[in-house]
């Protein structure tokens, strides 16, 4: 802890000065630049991930993102220490219809080479207009060769909640594709169909979350009235948020199986995580995304942003999700040849699941029975 009356940036300008003067390249660089480069790295001194200082320019892309106004393959990508890669392929997008895949790493677009450049930047390379197409070549790590992909953009609009009866079965499955504004409403007219079904499957994988309260609203649905379903906790106590379920007595109690992964986060981790504690729902898939904080931006001079990281989310048992990520009950992953046969070996294993629970009832002894199986 600091107190700002007692913070001594001596050194720094010390450091500052001697730069300007007598630096090779310091003629290269503006001002502004050297700066934004010092905050940048003091934020990231915080060693939180969800933390960042954006320029101007950031915040406008940011923004755009936010809004989801944008044509382009819909996949969301980060910086690869080298190229770009694609952190999540989002359902219905163009990526995943011409065969974009989770982990891939995109080494050109359109002949212009990813490497050592800004993500942004590689953005635009992808990116605009609808119906025209973009060439990536795709570094895939069980594939010996580079890949030629040809992808067609597209502006998508993503349903946030989908929902069916699961062939060959008596399973309502939902998929929760993102936590907005709307999504809670979507939900609750699924569940309207559920009254002769025997069972839930939620679909919580590649949903990285976003709204809080609509995850509480879809919970109250689903656990007991009064029940707690997350805590907010802040730097300053006093500022501490509970938040517990309100459905008039009414929730829906029959079993329920909930799929998770690598990208599920945030919101998504919050309902998986109260379902488990209550034992109202097993968790079928691989380790979510381990994303449990709150992140708030503070507007700087020139257009500047820092979002910073104000308070962390605790399950009903007290689990502080930024520290630990959910572990699936029954583990499965994808295997190579799933994705050439287009077979969802998740979504399998947790109609298995949910039948099991059917049959015995019992929470413990469902995922001990399961195991049993396993082995």
């Amino acid at each position: 802890m600091f107190d700002e009356n007692d913070l001594d940036l001596h050194r720094f300008w010390e450091a500052y000065e001697l730069i300007k003067k007598q630096s090779y390249d310091i003629d290269h660089i503006t001002e502004e630049k050297l700066i934004n480069w010092a905050i940048s790295w003091l934020v990231e001194g915080l060693w939180d991930k969800h933390s960042e200082f954006m320029t101007k320019q950031e915040v406008q892309k940011f923004n755009e993102v936010l809004s989801w106004d944008f044509e382009w393959i819909w996949a969301v990508v980060d910086k690869h220490p080298l190229w770009i890669l694609i952190d999540r392929v989002i359902k219905w997008s163009p990526a995943l219809e011409y065969g974009i895949r989770n982990g891939d790493i995109i080494i050109s677009a359109n002949d212009n080479k990813l490497k050592d450049i800004d993500l942004i930047e590689a953005i635009w390379f992808i990116k605009w207009p609808a119906g025209t197409e973009v060439n990536l070549e795709v570094l895939r790590e069980w594939e010996s060769d580079l890949l030629k992909i040809k992808v067609i953009r597209d502006k998508i609009v993503l349903p946030s909640v989908d929902g069916k009866i699961l062939e060959e079965t008596n399973y309502w499955y939902i998929a929760i594709n993102i936590f907005w504004e709307d999504t809670a409403d979507e939900f609750s007219k699924q569940l309207s169909e559920l009254k002769e079904t025997d069972g839930l499957i939620i679909d919580l994988r590649e949903n990285g979350g976003w709204y809080l309260i609509s995850a509480i609203e879809i919970l109250s649905n689903l656990v007991e009235d009064g029940k707690l379903l997350v805590t907010t906790k802040h730097k300053n106590v006093l500022a501490t948020d509970s938040y517990e379920s309100n459905n008039f007595g009414v929730a829906y109690d029959k079993p329920i199986v909930i799929l998770i992964n690598e990208n599920s986060a945030s919101a998504s981790e919050i309902t998986a995580w109260a379902l488990h504690d209550y034992k109202l729902a097993i968790l079928v898939g691989t380790q979510s995304y381990w994303k449990g904080s709150v992140q708030q931006a503070y507007d700087l001079e020139n257009g500047n942003s820092i979002k910073l990281t104000i308070a962390k989310w605790f399950t009903p048992k007290d689990k502080n999700i930024d520290a630990e990520w959910i572990t699936p009950d029954i583990h499965v992953d994808f295997k190579k040849e799933d994705f050439a046969n287009n077979f969802d070996r998740q979504l399998d294993t947790a109609k298995q699941t949910l039948s099991k629970f059917i049959e015995l009832k019992d929470f413990d002894k469902t995922i001990e029975s399961l195991k049993k199986e396993e082995h």
